[in-house]
């Protein structure tokens, strides 16, 4: 018995997938398509992409929407979105294969990066702000550039629900329009998860426009920025970006750190001596009337 045993448990190994049943009497194979396509699933996406380049069969599991949807929203630890554009694969790759704005525009001006993570917009209302509080009012004014110049905040509106990843960029100066700059500036960078695969960003019809600057001109003892889906502002889980004590570095710490919720992204970098800073924002439209699909908040020493 115990020879039979093994004998028939070798000759399972060498049977194809497609073939090899509990019983002749049994309904379930261990080899459908539906049981290893939930398998893949809990595969990170170099195990997916090994497994696929097994056989033709494996290819066939491994390029369901759903093993790359689940893999998606699983790595990004985000909600679905109601609509995609992209097949799941594609926007996975795009936003695993390491590219970043920079790579895409201004290479020769990027020095360093960090991905912060992805967070999500469910209303088309965005707040932005280089001051890390919480706003007692929402700002108001004539247009974008008074509202940041005057509360260093504003509020977008038709930004392009769904999926963000929020990037932390260090890029040489002079990228904006100071002459006296000889340092670095850092840009938070937030875009929407669809927006490389788009063929107007690749040829660079989408572009991104200045919508306002203002210049700080007293002493700061660091460069920070948030964005903010409106609707979820004054939520717990947002609302504990603003506990900067719990997130923050020490004073004598240089390096940036970041803080990601569901709904929202900030940074703070800790300055050394300085004599103020002077804050870029930009958006990039999907079109002239189009949605907004990126946004920047970038920073330099005056």
């Amino acid at each position: 018995m115990e020879k039979s045993l093994k004998t028939e448990t070798s000759i399972a190994c060498r049977t194809s997938p497609r073939s090899i049943f509990l019983s002749p009497h049994s309904r379930f194979n261990w080899y459908e398509k539906d049981v290893w396509t939930e398998i893949a699933k809990f595969l990170d996406g170099k195990c997916l992409m090994k497994l696929g380049m097994t056989n033709r069969w494996f290819h066939s599991i491994v390029t369901e929407e759903s093993i790359w949807k689940f893999a998606c929203l699983r790595d990004l630890q985000v909600p679905p979105p109601e609509h995609v554009t992209f097949k799941w694969i594609q926007l996975f790759a795009s936003a695993f294969d390491g590219s970043h704005s920079y790579s895409y525009r201004q290479p020769e001006k990027h020095i360093d990066w960090m991905r912060i993570g992805a967070f999500f917009f469910d209303s088309p209302n965005a707040y932005l702000t280089d001051k890390l509080s919480m706003p007692k009012r929402m700002p108001r004014g004539d247009s974008t550039e008074k509202m940041l110049q005057n509360t260093g905040a504003c509020i977008l509106k038709n930004v392009k629900t769904g999926i963000w990843l929020a990037d932390l960029q260090l890029v040489r100066c002079p990228v904006c329009n100071l002459e006296t700059c000889e340092g670095t500036m850092q840009t938070l960078d937030a875009r929407h998860l669809e927006l490389f695969l788009h063929e107007e960003y690749k040829n660079g019809t989408w572009d991104y426009q200045e919508i306002g600057s203002r210049r700080i001109d007293k002493k700061c003892g660091g460069a920070a920025g948030g964005i903010f889906d409106v609707k979820y502002l004054k939520t717990p889980c947002t609302s504990d970006i603003f506990d900067l004590k719990s997130w923050i570095a020490k004073r004598e710490d240089w390096q940036p750190k970041a803080r990601i919720a569901t709904h929202a992204v900030a940074i703070n970098t800790n300055l050394q001596e300085n004599e103020g800073l002077y804050v870029k924002y930009q958006v990039m439209r999907g079109g002239a009337d189009g949605e907004i699909v990126s946004m920047r908040i970038s920073q330099q020493l005056i």
